[in-house]
């Protein structure tokens, strides 16, 4: 079986952009791969074929009616896509893979009609471990999931319909959820990217609860960029979550992040795995110039213990309440077993459970002052499915040993697939980053795939705006007009990215500027005077939208003669910009006129040979 057939989102919307694809040819293109892969066990509700294609037809209507212009209105338009099955879809069954449990819901879930109303086309509802309480794919009425090209091996979980869903190619990307790592296991153990955001950047109204503290959904996807783009699409505040949060992100360095590693790593005897891990060490270090520092694990794997061990399970009794009491004979005998043990634990325990957390997580929080992302194994281990069933508990415990701790600590993760294993078995890493590090842990995943790829002869040398944009922004900001040395591209951006700035546009200041190479600056750098209509005229600029929490630091940088006052942009608002002081563009301050250039850039490149 070949694992990818659906193009990146990118080139599915170029197709649709130039007309050499249609939403109609890409759900024929669907079902038809849906037929040829022919893994019932990947689905629990199929949306009826006649249903997509009224679907694609609308879709196809709008393409005519408005050409490429649509794709700016819809950023999904005409993207398949599959929900993890205790994901709300209105009008459609979720199950949790328990159908006793099963309801029809009138709305769907925020995150789902925010992919909906973007454009994507949802193909059906995936598999799972039930009610979302497993690492391995096996704990469902609907069958085990096997992995995609060993199906002997078990496919990880509880996401797991939804990871073979993409890895074989029926849809371009899927929704899961993580609680103690079902959007990273599935991921690592089918050889694609799976990201975890943090904590309340993505609501979960509409989804069946785990750990309702704990849960977020999660994105499976072939490539970083694709799974950005639908994180793009889902990451907004919903009032109507009570755990929704506006979440600060952080900025991109400029230099290679600070990477730590377990000191004491973990393959339960999988020496494939481990000799897996270490290459792509070995890789990471000769060609992104960067070598982990070791680092104390025991805090984290002491929060693990808390996540089935301790009081935390009985959220999970909680979450299906008394469902639980009256339909246990509907339960799978391993999940029923694994929630039953918050019967043996106290209000007591869960104080108890939350003081030994906070000092964990105080020493976790120190742990990120010396590095900036830990790198991990996204599995110790790979088993078979007779393995699993053999002896559930303690395979699928092992699944979550760089897993469990991620959710309880507030963290952010991003798993990535690497070089495969030895034996051909898929094998990648996790970069975890704390809260709001999602964007940074995303550009290092980007540059760590582009040195695995097939056709990767050297780690990518795209700056983080060309390849992956800042979140939409749920913080007070402020406008930023630049022309020169912070532009893309240019020496100083970098100081844009490290303020968590994002790009707006690229445009022009009204017709009343004059720009000047100025004398004595390193790096080079133009000054922008106005001067009135009649002896200015427009230059090129960027607009940039900077969080206001970190302006003032950004201006306090701004060295001599420049500053940053008001700009008038070109079609009359006024942001803040770059401006420069009288004297050092006088006559004998060895400033140049650069103005019939229009702008820093074709100024620049006069100069080259």
């Amino acid at each position: 079986m070949t694992e990818q057939t659906l193009p990146t989102i990118a080139t599915l919307l170029d197709a649709y952009r130039n007309g050499t694809a249609t939403p109609t040819q890409t759900v024929t293109a669907v079902l038809s791969r849906i037929d040829a892969v022919d893994r019932p066990e990947v689905w629990t509700l199929r949306v009826p074929d006649a249903d997509l294609h009224a679907r694609a037809a609308e879709l196809d209507a709008l393409l005519v009616a408005l050409g490429s212009a649509v794709l700016a209105r819809m950023p999904l338009f005409g993207v398949p896509f599959a929900v993890k099955d205790n994901v709300d879809v209105a009008g459609l069954r979720t199950s949790a893979a328990c159908d006793a449990f099963a309801y029809t819901p009138d709305a769907s879930a925020f995150g789902v009609q925010r992919l909906l109303d973007a454009g994507a086309i949802l193909i059906g509802k995936t598999n799972l471990d039930q009610f979302a309480t497993g690492l391995v794919g096996t704990r469902s009425p609907y069958g085990a999931v096997r992995q995609v090209r060993f199906p002997e091996r078990v496919s990880g979980g509880s996401s797991s319909g939804s990871a073979v869903a993409v890895a074989a190619g029926c849809v371009a990307f899927s929704l899961g959820t993580d609680t103690a790592g079902s959007g990273r296991v599935p991921a690592g153990f089918n050889g694609l990217v799976g990201l975890k955001p943090s904590l309340g950047l993505v609501s979960k109204r509409g989804v069946v609860p785990a750990c309702r503290t704990l849960d977020t959904l999660s994105v499976f996807a072939h490539d970083v960029a694709d799974a950005w783009r639908v994180l793009t699409e889902i990451a907004r505040f919903d009032a109507n979550d009570p755990y929704s949060r506006r979440v600060p992100p952080l900025g991109v360095s400029r230099s290679m992040p600070r990477l730590g590693v377990p000191d004491a790593l973990e393959f339960y005897g999988d020496a494939l795995a481990g000799a897996a891990f270490h290459t792509a060490l070995d890789v990471m270090a000769s060609r992104l110039d960067t070598q982990p520092q070791p680092v104390d694990f025991t805090p984290l794997r002491q929060v693990s213990a808390l996540l089935y061990d301790g009081p935390w399970v009985a959220e999970r009794r909680a979450a299906i309440g008394a469902f639980f009491d009256t339909n246990r004979a509907d339960i799978d005998p391993t999940v029923a077993a694994v929630i039953g043990k918050a019967d043996a634990f106290s209000a007591v325990d869960a104080f108890d459970g939350q003081y030994a957390l906070a000092e964990l997580k105080r020493n976790a929080d120190q742990l990120f002052d010396s590095i900036d992302i830990l790198i991990v194994p996204t599995t110790p281990t790979h088993p078979t499915i007779a393995e699993v069933q053999a002896n559930p508990i303690e395979k699928n415990s092992q699944l979550g040993y760089y897993t469990n701790f991620v959710n309880l600590l507030d963290l952010c993760a991003l798993a990535v697939p690497c070089a495969p294993r030895a034996d051909g078995l898929p094998a990648g890493v996790t970069l975890i980053g704390p809260a709001g590090a999602d964007r940074r842990l995303a550009v290092l995943g980007a540059q760590i795939q582009v040195l695995f790829a097939a056709s990767a002869t050297s780690a990518t040398s795209a700056t983080p705006d060309d390849v992956l944009a800042a979140l939409p922004f749920q913080e007070p900001t402020a406008m930023l007009a630049v022309v020169g040395a912070h532009l893309r591209g240019q020496p100083l951006n970098w100081q844009l990215q490290e303020a968590g700035a994002r790009f707006v546009s690229a445009t022009q200041t009204g017709p009343d500027y004059r720009l000047y190479a100025l004398s004595g600056t390193v790096p080079p750098k133009p000054g922008l005077v106005r001067v009135g209509a009649a002896q200015g005229r427009a230059i090129d600029i960027e607009v940039w939208e900077v969080p206001m929490r970190s302006f003032g630091k950004f201006v306090a940088d701004v060295p001599a003669p420049l500053g940053i006052g008001s700009l008038q942009l070109a079609d009359g608002a006024t942001v803040k910009g770059f401006i420069t002081e009288p004297w050092a563009v006088s006559a004998d301050s060895g400033a140049v006129d650069i103005t019939p250039f229009g702008g820093w850039l074709a100024y620049l490149a006069s100069l080259r040979p």
